[in-house]
């Protein structure tokens, strides 16, 4: 991924060198506080008029062990499921409309409206422990505990806005420095675990009373376990905040 952002830039700073040195409508730029966290993100800019710009951004960052553990782990309550091993990836794409205040196109102070299309691919281990049925009456039967691994996709859509600015530095290049700001909306999603070889009553009991012990207000969860897998269908509001952001981009 960073070998694509890095031909993106040379491709577009040839094209620029037969361009005005000062200039130009169009930015391409990528988030560095987000790439330093593996958040690989893209966005082009374009300039509508003096004070008005139109923006569209790609972000994704790979699955992977989850970020932030110790927050995490207050906000989903349940004993039983391995925060270690819990992973998360997301694909994000916004669209902003920017309002700068400065003197030149898509320069200085700015407020950006925007919205935001989400999906967040989870993997969640949880542990539960079950009894299986004995054959005979006599025989000693010994608790069993295993791992059910939910796999699944949360999809979002969300409203905000934040504020920074945006400044021209060198002949081509531009910093983006975003201050704060924040979205909200709705989220909806489903996890699947789907046991290899069978699953028998005890088990099925035992996951579902661990799946519904999942508390983490203001989501509602609906589980469903039967002989062939297990679902959890979730559905609840979705926000985030923005931090400082550190933008650095191409005129063109």
């Amino acid at each position: 991924m960073k070998k694509i952002f890095l031909l993106f830039f040379i491709v577009i700073a040839f094209n620029a060198s037969s361009q005005s040195l000062i200039g130009g409508d169009n930015i391409l730029k990528t988030n560095l506080s987000a790439d330093a966290i593996n958040n690989y993100n893209i966005t082009f800019e374009k300039s509508i008029n003096h004070f008005i710009s139109l923006s569209v951004n790609y972000k994704n960052m790979p699955l992977s062990k989850l970020p932030l553990k110790a927050i995490t782990k207050q906000f989903i309550k349940n004993p039983d499921i391995d925060f270690d091993n819990f992973k998360i990836g997301n694909t994000t794409i916004t669209f902003e409309g920017r309002f700068y205040l400065g003197l030149s196109k898509m320069s200085g102070f700015y407020i950006g409206p925007y919205i935001r299309y989400g999906n967040y691919d989870l993997s969640v281990p949880a542990s539960y422990t079950y009894t299986p049925d004995k054959i005979f009456p006599t025989e000693i039967v010994k608790p069993i505990t295993a791992v059910a691994t939910l796999d699944g996709t949360v999809r979002t859509q969300s409203y905000g806005a934040h504020v920074g600015m945006q400044f021209q530095l060198l002949t081509k290049l531009v910093l983006d420095i975003s201050f704060m700001g924040g979205h909200y909306g709705t989220s909806t999603g489903k996890l699947e675990f789907s046991p290899p070889g069978g699953f028998p009553k005890p088990a099925q009991v035992a996951l579902k009373q661990v799946l519904d012990n999942t508390k983490a207000a203001p989501f509602k969860f609906k589980s469903i376990v039967d002989a062939t897998k297990a679902s959890v269908d979730m559905e609840g509001p979705w926000w985030g905040l923005r931090g400082l952001g550190i933008g650095l981009g191409l005129r063109f």
